[in-house]
Formats: C-alpha cells, structure tokens, sequence
C-alpha cells in the first residue's frame, strides 16, 4: 500500500492540487487526511476539499474541525473517525479530534474516552491514525513541553502498531521509530509538508516531502 499522508490544512483549500500532483509522481493508491481539514469550520468546506482530490480517501477530523466533520465527509471519503476498515490487508484504525488542551477547540475528547475507543479496535492493528500525536512521540512544542495524548501512548505500547500516523503539533514533523513502531508526522500541509506511507510485506517505511 502507497499512502500520501497529509494533516493540518487549516482550510488552505490551494494545497488539494499539490496533493494530486502528489499522489500521481508517486503512484499512491490513497490519500490518509490525519484532521484539521478546515479551521473551525464549516464541515462542508471539507467535503469539497476531498471531493477535488484524485485518490480513494480515509480521513479523521482535527481539534480545530467541528463536530458535524465526520458525518459529512462520509459521503466523499472513508470516515475513520473511530473505525476500522482493512485495506489491501492492512488493518487501519482512526481516531480524530485530539485530547484535551488549553485552548478549549471544538473537538477534544477525555483520555479514559480515547482509550475506550481504540482498545477494542486496536486488535492486530497495522496503520493507527490519530490527529494527537502519542505522548512522547512527535509531540514536543517550542517550549520542549510534550503535550501529546498518554492514552494513545498506551494503546501503541499495547497493541503495537506498524505505524502511528499524527499530526496536531506543528513544529514536531518527523519519523522516529519505537519499540518496532514508526511514528510519524508529515508536517502541516498548510505549511507546505506531506509524507508517502509504504507498506509492503509486512514492512513500513515514510518519507517526508515538501508539496
């Protein structure tokens, strides 16, 4: 499976061109949206977004997307808010939305309801995608404070993914491997940044790419 990986577009509606011409030079078989599509709104404006992109899309919502965002992009894409589907037989598990911050945006769930939520779909779990980022995984703010979601640090340890595909904190763009994960954050789109997912034969391998 060849995935372009994108997060963060904060209703940059300009980036869906850069993503298509993405996905063709590589030849991906998809399109993983990890949330923050719009910026606060409205759901539609990320039912169109997905609508002008040439790939079969799975997509979750970000902190800063209303809560309506899941129910309307079904209709274009594969919500993953939540749910888990098996593509090419790799099993992929969503999550949107983000634990709690200080900012109070629309679309933050409690850590005991993240756990609740993932645990029983997280069952040989291949590509786990959630907006918030892991505690202690591509987490770090410019303060050097991690703010990342500890119930999804325990559902990795737990269940072990291949992959954990975040985004959320700007400024923490990368790849790191852990305990036999990769993690990664493919930068904010909005920003320029995108990432191709490969998984072949059981293996995972990111590269990160400018738009």
């Amino acid at each position: 499976m060849r995935s372009i990986v994108v997060t963060d577009i904060h209703a940059k509606t300009s980036t869906a061109e850069l993503v298509n011409r993405a996905a063709d030079k590589y030849d991906a078989d998809n399109i993983l949206i990890l949330g923050d599509i719009t910026h606060f709104g409205p759901a539609g404006l990320a039912s169109d977004y997905i609508s002008s992109l040439n790939r079969t899309v799975y997509a979750i919502p970000g902190n800063c997307d209303p809560l309506d965002l899941p129910e309307t992009i079904s209709k274009v894409a594969m919500d993953m808010h939540g749910k888990a589907v098996t593509v090419d037989g790799v099993k992929i598990v969503g999550l949107g939305g983000s634990n709690p911050t200080i900012f109070n945006t629309p679309f933050e769930i409690p850590e005991d309801e993240i756990f609740s939520i993932l645990d029983p779909l997280c069952g040989k779990v291949t590509v786990l995608m959630v907006h918030a980022p892991a505690f202690g995984h591509l987490d770090e703010i410019p303060s050097g404070m991690h703010v990342g979601s500890v119930s999804t640090k325990k559902i990795a340890d737990k269940h072990r993914p291949l992959v954990v595909l975040s985004g959320h904190i700007h400024e923490a763009r990368g790849t790191k491997e852990h305990n036999g994960t990769l993690f990664v954050n493919p930068g904010a789109a909005k920003d320029g940044y995108a990432a191709l997912l490969v998984i072949d034969k059981g293996k995972a391998k990111a590269e990160l790419f400018s738009l």
